[in-house]
């Protein structure tokens, strides 16, 4: 072998020696860059971290001048979630584009890596904004989160020197990482969700069990909704057997005003939707959507809506509908998840209606019963009470006939006129017993002061309001006032008590307040639980204060508008 050939081959293999070690030191490099990522992702740092620290990582291995974190849209689209340039800033965040042309697009049909060397070649939404921001060319590798394509990491150049050959499969390795990083954090995220989540049904359904409107049911159900979702815009409806759906309760005015009926019939909207099928359901106001009033949520700025039916006792109620300003479309399971709390929901109208049929019910035994009174002591008084009159008279009529000399038969035919006379009396408290006299045409007012013209104790009375009130409402606060004064002079060991009887923004209250020894308690039979069912069974509240040896305090206040009209 001659000298010139001796120093070439000394030369090749030096030459390969210096290949070997450059190679080696990138892969020293790689290494070290994917286990500075690799501790990023152990440690749980959010993907955002993660991704601008990949940036900078791929940036120095592979000469490139940005990168592009997309991810897959259910509508066949890709959003640029991420972004990062050596300019700094990224100026197409949130951004949709379509999948043609696009280096994504590519890697959606294969699922492995790939390049672009020419964006001046290609067409599409994509490239063209990859042009206006200087980009020459790019590599992207597939984000697969479990066991499905999330997305796309991509690394671009604006130079004219091709990335290396081997940045698809070095970009690969980052983006394994990554979606490590995106699985740990979206796990995180639902368990964090599903807490909130819990907590909130927790929150609703506390207030279901404390007996809570529905409508106070529906602004938390509504507040938790738009806390955890950020969708501001919700409404619930009745379903009429009509076609329409009537507005019950609503938020920033959404497909309001309350009371106003819109029809469903042919309406795309998700409320209409749900009317006419009993089932969830949702809507895409961003395309053409025929209908009043998918026409009024776009008006108000909605994107979207999902419409959940609201189900009491096996039958279809209304519909409780949620809406959403923002581009994001809602959750693929937003509807089962909204249904959780539209069952709480449903649970508080049943409440309420079976609630509203018992105080009904209980109305109409009270009214029946105080119908009835009024009956027995209108017998009473135009049968035994004036039957008995007619035989006093005649008595006294037949004894001043009775010759002077029967002295004795005169005496008795006076003990008989005194018995007839002391029947009588007793006949009449019977009677006011049973139903006080004169209330009907006199008002409270009166039969009030001839109530404690007869109590036993001395009765300091302070009735405000004059006029006339609802009768249930008089016959309630005449016994209230009655049953405690009666009770004070039992029980009390007291001469004096006090009645006050006030109105003021639509309520009637009586407070009958006496010093005696207390110890008042409705559970004894003392006739309080009796009283306390009639007031409740017209809507009013009792309250008794009676601690022992210092004295009895009854406050009762009774509404003076139509229950009914108040629920």
């Amino acid at each position: 072998m001659g000298y010139r050939d001796v120093m070439s081959t000394s030369a090749a293999a030096v030459d390969r020696r210096n290949e070997d070690s450059t190679e080696l030191h990138r892969l020293v490099e790689e290494q070290a860059a994917l286990r500075r990522v690799a501790t990023l992702v152990a440690a749980g740092a959010p993907p955002a971290e993660v991704f601008e620290a990949v940036s900078a990582e791929v940036a120095a291995l592979v000469a490139a001048d940005g990168a592009a974190l997309t991810r897959y849209e259910a509508d066949g689209t890709i959003t640029a979630v991420s972004g990062w340039t050596t300019e700094g800033g990224f100026s197409n965040l949130s951004t949709r584009y379509a999948l043609e042309g696009s280096l994504s697009g590519v890697i959606l049909e294969t699922g492995r890596p790939a390049r672009d060397d020419n964006y001046a070649q290609a067409s599409g939404e994509a490239p063209r904004a990859a042009q206006e921001m200087g980009f020459r060319s790019s590599v992207g590798a597939p984000i697969t989160v479990d066991g499905r394509l999330w997305g796309v990491l991509a690394a671009a150049s604006k130079s004219e020197q091709l990335l290396p050959r081997d940045a698809e499969q070095r970009l690969a390795e980052f983006a394994e990482l990554f979606a490590t990083a995106i699985a740990n954090s979206q796990a995180h995220e639902r368990l964090a969700l599903l807490a909130d989540e819990q907590a909130a049904l927790r929150r609703v359904a506390t207030l279901v069990a404390e007996g809570a409107t529905p409508h106070g049911v529906f602004d938390a159900v509504r507040h938790e909704v738009a806390r955890m979702f950020n969708t501001p815009l919700s409404v619930r409806y009745n379903a009429n057997a009509n076609g329409t759906a009537t507005v019950l309760a609503t938020s920033h005015g959404y497909l309001g005003p309350i009371g106003r009926s819109w029809p469903v019939e042919s309406d795309s909207s998700a409320i209409a939707q749900v009317c006419r099928t009993g089932l969830p359901a949702r809507a895409d106001y961003t395309r053409p959507a025929p209908g009043p009033i998918a026409a009024a949520a776009r008006a108000v700025g909605a994107q979207c809506a999902v419409g959940v039916p609201v189900v009491v006792d096996g039958t279809l109620w209304g519909v409780m509908a949620v809406g959403s300003r923002e581009n994001e479309p809602l959750p693929a399971d937003f509807e089962g998840r909204l249904a959780k709390f539209t069952e709480l929901l449903a649970t508080a109208i049943a409440n309420a209606e079976g609630r509203a049929e018992l105080d009904a019910s209980r109305a109409r035994i009270v009214a029946t019963a105080d119908a009835t009174r009024r009956q027995i002591e209108r017998d009473l008084h135009d049968g035994a009470q004036q039957q008995l009159v007619a035989l006093a008279l005649a008595v006294r009529a037949a004894q001043a006939t009775v010759p002077e000399e029967l002295d004795q038969h005169r005496s008795e035919l006076g003990r008989v006129v005194d018995g007839l006379t002391a029947a009588l009396d007793d006949l009449r408290e019977i009677a006011l017993g049973i139903h006080p006299a004169g209330l009907s045409e006199d008002g409270l007012t009166p039969a009030l002061k001839r109530l404690v013209a007869r109590s036993p104790l001395r009765v300091n009375l302070d009735v405000r309001p004059d006029g006339r009130f609802p009768e249930p409402v008089e016959v309630t606060a005449y016994y209230v006032v009655s049953e405690a004064l009666t009770n004070a002079a039992k029980y009390a060991d007291t001469p004096v008590a006090d009645v006050a009887v006030t109105a003021d923004r639509g309520v009637l209250c009586m407070e009958v307040r006496d010093d005696g020894r207390g110890g008042a308690d409705p559970a004894e039979g003392s006739g309080l639980l009796g009283l306390r069912d009639r007031v409740e069974a017209i809507g009013g509240t009792m309250r008794l204060t009676s601690p022992p040896g210092a004295g009895t305090s009854l406050r009762v206040e009774l509404p003076l508008i139509d229950q009914a009209a108040r629920r």
